[in-house]
């Protein structure tokens, strides 16, 4: 019924992305995006993405773009609430990000956990950013730290080289696909090229959220959302809210079962859903959980029938 009354208001076809907290966006969910599309049918030139996600992958982002315009000639992004990260990849690649009073994008530079990262005081692997890295070192020029004119030779002996080189690898790949997924629908370059190095590298956190004030300063299609849609989708997100809220069962020291819904796909009529469903066990021996058991699969609403949705 809320899907029902939020197509009422639209002038094209709907569909919804939704992420849990703990949930990526990921390569499947492409697959599954255009399961729904060609079940539910185009009915028009113009798609509404209501999109609501933490982030993921930047590569699965381009590969959904290009999945949504090949059906649609006009995307428009339905931002509500957050939409972060590769999320905000996501929805650069619409005509239109429309928005509301608790709507945010974020920064889409990339952080890495690479083999030979730094480690905390748990001994776990750190993410290393490209903007961490320009910082300590344009800080450490500017101080004349051990009067060492090459920073990099001192920094060496708590990074490793290597993982300088790939998280510069991992800014060059979020500054392309920034760029590519903006010539979906820009033309000119200049302006692609400025949006992207700024997504990248003009915030100082990867979490910073820019608002729509701040999202139409630098360039981007900002819509103000109507308050009655904008209503419409938080009602719904308060019900994707309630559908994934976790669920741990069997629970005790040593185990306990999860079963809980991460991503939702979703148009009128049809759904298809990630659900985990799996035990974990704490192994002694190397002091870390394991799990067994592991039912996780994708499923599909088709009309009120649910079943298993497998993706290779």
């Amino acid at each position: 019924m809320q899907i029902k009354e939020i197509i009422r208001q639209l002038d094209g076809d709907f569909l919804s992305y939704w992420g849990a907290n703990n949930a990526s966006i990921a390569g499947n969910d492409s697959i599954a995006i255009g399961e729904i599309i060609n079940r539910a049918g185009v009915n028009s030139n113009k798609l509404y993405l209501f999109v609501k996600s933490s982030g993921g992958s930047g590569e699965s982002s381009l590969r959904t773009i290009n999945l949504l315009r090949s059906y649609y000639e006009q995307v428009v992004a339905l931002v509500p609430l957050s939409c972060a990260s590769a999320a905000t990849m996501l929805a650069l690649g619409a005509d239109e990000i429309h928005m509301g009073a608790l709507s945010y994008l974020t920064a889409v530079d990339t952080s890495i956990i690479h083999d030979l990262s730094p480690v905390d005081s748990n001994g776990d692997l750190v993410s290393v950013s490209q903007n961490e890295l320009d910082r300590v070192i344009r800080l450490w020029n500017k101080e004349g730290r051990d009067n060492d004119a090459n920073s990099y030779k001192s920094l060496y002996k708590y990074i490793h080289p290597l993982v300088f080189g790939a998280v510069d690898r991992a800014s060059s790949l979020s500054i392309r696909l920034t760029s590519d997924i903006l010539s979906f629908h820009m033309d000119d370059q200049e302006k692609i090229d400025r949006i992207s190095h700024h997504l990248n590298a003009e915030y100082p956190s990867h979490e910073y959220p820019i608002t729509s004030k701040e999202a139409k300063s630098i360039g981007l299609p900002v819509v103000d959302m109507d308050q009655e849609l904008y209503s419409n989708l938080m009602q719904l997100n308060h019900l994707y809210s309630e559908m994934t809220q976790r669920c741990y069962t069997d629970y005790s020291e040593y185990k306990y079962h999860n079963n809980q819904i991460y991503t939702i796909i979703e148009s009128l009529d049809y759904q298809i859903h990630y659900q985990t469903d799996k035990d974990f066990v704490w192994r002694k021996d190397d002091q870390q959980w394991i799990t067994t058991n592991d039912q996780s699969t994708w499923k599909i609403i088709d009309r009120g029938t649910k079943r298993n949705f497998f993706i290779r």
